[in-house]
């Protein structure tokens, strides 16, 4: 048996969710580790949709989730979708959270910094979500953050608070933005204090011992590769490292026991926010892609743009991320379409590329390189067996695998949890 990682192979929005949640009833503990409330899973177990930022999926299945040091949290969110979940009938307290007590916190201020950015940049806006998760980030680096840990230590959070309030303020201040007060943002997190503690503790120590037992551990990633701080589209990314690697960092585990790198992407291809998509639709086909697959973010509710796949960037995810098989999701959305198109490169100022290189610049120019295949005229939705499936659908699947490289182990039919072929376990290796 190993570990299995999690992680998204295009922008996000792939579908992780019913995935995780389907692996999650094998695993014995879910952790996330990288970060905050700017991305959502959504879960639909019987009658219920369970609508996911910061919880750890596993929760719905009884397991015990885990947030990593390598989330910034909001306490605020994440109380709130506490008692959000607990309404629909779930059992969520510290007997099954837990929360690493060296994870950052996301304070008000942080939000308010974030919008006041994305409304001066204008048309040049990156697209956050303004949830505050690149100023928490940034505060992590910058040594003044105000940890999980901290909410325990009265005097400390007011000398944090001190030097926070010094550089947000002088920022907000010049953004034309109201300030913050040091008493009440300390009045409030002495007010969270009982609320969080009760849920944190050191998450390396209790990884290490589950490793040692033979646990079945799965990390659960949170947005896609190409939004990767370091290796997506730049800077039309999110703050945090989206590669499976981050899953050792942000959970305090050894990278060795990682295990089964499991990508997850859409038979198409979806963005939501500013940034380049070489391969979107503007025209019908984008329209019924974006119907067909209720392409509305979780989190924000935006409407996703919407193209065709993008085995190029798909690609690119594969190697950069270390993923071992590929969970191909909503290839059900594809049925009935006469002809599909896949992305196999980019045209940038008349050369051809095989990846989508890091300038800027160049990632505006490209223009795809398309190989066109024929449609299948049968039905792929609800498929649970390869025999359901029509040949030109496995035809389609089959030459995914071989321009991203990688094998399609998982197939995923509808929103439905056992709608889901399986070809290779993650959790066998």
């Amino acid at each position: 048996m190993t570990n299995v990682a999690v992680i998204g192979a295009q922008w996000g929005d792939e579908g992780k969710g019913k995935v995780v949640d389907w692996l999650a009833s094998r695993a014995d503990i879910v952790v996330r580790f990288q970060g905050g409330h700017n991305a959502g899973h959504t879960l639909v177990v019987g009658n219920q949709t369970y609508k996911l930022s910061l919880l750890p999926s596993g929760v719905v299945r009884g397991k015990l989730g885990i947030i990593g040091n390598g989330v910034v949290v909001d306490p605020d969110a994440l109380l709130a979708e506490i008692a959000r979940v607990r309404a629909q009938g779930m059992d969520v307290g510290p007997e099954t959270l837990r929360i690493a007590e060296n994870a950052t916190l996301i304070l008000p201020l942080h939000p308010a910094l974030d919008k006041a950015r994305e409304a001066a940049r204008g048309e040049s806006k990156i697209g956050t979500t303004g949830r505050g998760i690149g100023p928490a980030y940034e505060d992590k680096v910058a040594r003044r953050a105000i940890r999980v840990c901290d909410l325990a230590e009265p005097e400390t959070m007011s000398d944090k608070l001190d030097e926070l309030l010094l550089h947000h303020n002088t920022l907000l201040r010049g953004l034309g933005a109201e300030t913050f007060e040091k008493q009440a943002l300390l009045d409030k997190l002495l007010a969270l204090a009982p609320q969080i503690l009760p849920f944190a503790e050191p998450v390396w120590e209790r990884l290490d011992e589950a490793r040692r037992a033979g646990k079945r551990i799965l990390f659960e990633g949170a947005q896609g590769l190409m939004l990767d701080v370091d290796h997506g589209t730049y800077p039309y990314v999110t703050s945090s490292n989206t590669v499976a690697a981050t899953a050792a960092s942000g959970a305090g585990i050894a990278p060795s026991a990682i295990g089964f790198v499991l990508g997850i992407a859409k038979a198409y291809t979806t963005r939501v926010g500013s940034g380049p998509f070489p391969t979107e639709l503007h025209d019908a086909t984008g329209e019924l892609l974006g119907t067909r697959g209720f392409e509305f973010g979780t989190v924000t509710g935006r409407k996703r743009r919407c193209g065709w796949f993008d085995a190029a960037m798909v690609r690119q995810a594969v190697k950069v991320g270390g993923i071992t098989g590929l969970a191909l999701t909503k290839i059900d959305v594809l049925d009935g379409l006469e002809e599909l198109k896949i992305g196999v490169g980019y045209n940038i100022d008349g050369k051809m590329y095989t990846h989508l290189p890091a300038g800027q610049r160049a990632q505006a120019k490209a223009t795809p390189v398309y190989e066109t295949m024929e449609g299948w005229s049968g039905i792929t939705r609800g498929a649970r067996s390869w025999g359901d499936l029509p040949a030109q659908a496995i035809k389609y699947i089959r030459r995914v695998e071989e321009l991203v490289e990688a094998p399609v182990t998982l197939l995923s039919t509808s929103p439905e949890r056992d709608d889901t072929i399986l070809m290779r376990d993650p959790f066998e290796g």
